[in-house]
């Protein structure tokens, strides 16, 4: 086929819409690499954005928005708006992404989609009365996603209340061992006896930093636990508050871990001179292992809600 052909043939054959629609990037990238005035088609590129939508495939989206942004397709043509309002508001329940940490980020991922199509819209869609229901988009949004909001809410309940929970623990370890201190105190001066020693002060700063940090993770985790739950609070106020409570956490466990080390430093090092270097290797193993764990969902936690990437601008080829 010459040019003319298969461009006639992409238009009319749903081939690279079908793939949109499944979220196959690799067609869609091919086909307009090769073939940029497939976008001129005004009717193409609304419907070729719709179709992404729906299917929530947000590395499509760049790569689309890249070639038409969508506020140029919308402002070109005022039924494709509607079109894609109508597209944002359904929940397609198959459209589960995996770069999801829980139904609480997959509510803030959808809530992120609404947000784009009605920043596209001018005035904003928000407010627009939705044909079929005679309720607004945004109305109609809520609607169509109560039961996900429902969901979203109770992970972030359990979720705070198990953290909560390891948080307190690590509160009554660090206020206690305050009050302990290795080794005693002098009974005539009160002076710890390690006072001078190296050890004692890097116990003494880790198990400060461990209560400070656990408590404050505490009344993170606390806030979450009393918070609304509207569903605008799902995008940011709320994963913010999770994303630092889980930070307070993890540093207050590495300080309890630190505290923990250096104590039997103290205590044994008299004797055993080399005795802190299997006791480094221990207390950083459960570190690591939490870190091996946790820090790739901490991660798209951050990424989602500091720099989401539906947002980011999608490089073109050469």
């Amino acid at each position: 086929m010459n040019t003319i052909e298969m461009l006639e043939f992409l238009l009319t054959s749903r081939v690279v819409l079908d793939a949109a629609s499944r979220g196959v990037s690799e067609i869609v990238e091919l086909c307009l690499k090769h073939y940029p005035e497939l976008m001129w088609d005004t009717d193409f590129a609304n419907e070729l954005i719709k179709e992404i939508v729906k299917g929530r495939h947000v590395e499509l989206f760049r790569l689309v928005n890249a070639h038409n942004p969508i506020s140029y397709l919308a402002d070109e043509d005022f039924s494709a708006e509607i079109s894609l309002m109508e597209a944002v508001t359904n929940w397609p329940p198959r459209c589960v992404p995996l770069d999801v940490s829980g139904a609480a980020f997959l509510m803030q991922r959808e809530l992120q989609w609404f947000q784009v199509v009605e920043a596209s819209s001018y005035p904003s869609s928000k407010r627009m009365k939705f044909q079929v229901h005679r309720r607004t988009y945004w109305e109609d949004f809520v609607e169509q996603h109560k039961k996900l909001h429902k969901e979203a809410g109770q992970w972030m309940k359990d979720t705070s209340s198990s953290c909560s929970v390891v948080a307190t623990l690590i509160i009554t370890v660090a206020f206690a061992a305050a009050f302990t201190m290795p080794g005693g105190n002098n009974s005539n001066t009160g002076i710890p006896i390690f006072f001078m020693n190296s050890s004692f002060m890097v116990f003494v700063v880790a198990d400060a930093l461990a209560l400070l940090c656990s408590i404050t993770a505490t009344l993170m985790f606390l806030a979450i636990l009393t918070s609304r739950y509207a569903m605008e609070d799902f995008l940011l106020s709320l994963p913010r508050k999770m994303i630092l409570g889980l930070t307070f956490l993890f540093l207050s466990l590495v300080s309890m871990l630190v505290a923990f080390g250096s104590a039997l430093t103290i205590i044994l090092s008299e004797r055993l001179k080399w005795i802190y270097i299997p006791i480094t290797l221990l207390a950083a193993f459960p570190i690591v292992l939490f870190a091996i764990l946790q820090l790739p969902l901490y991660i798209e936690m951050v990424e989602s809600t500091y720099w989401p990437r539906i947002y980011r601008p999608q490089k073109l080829w050469k």
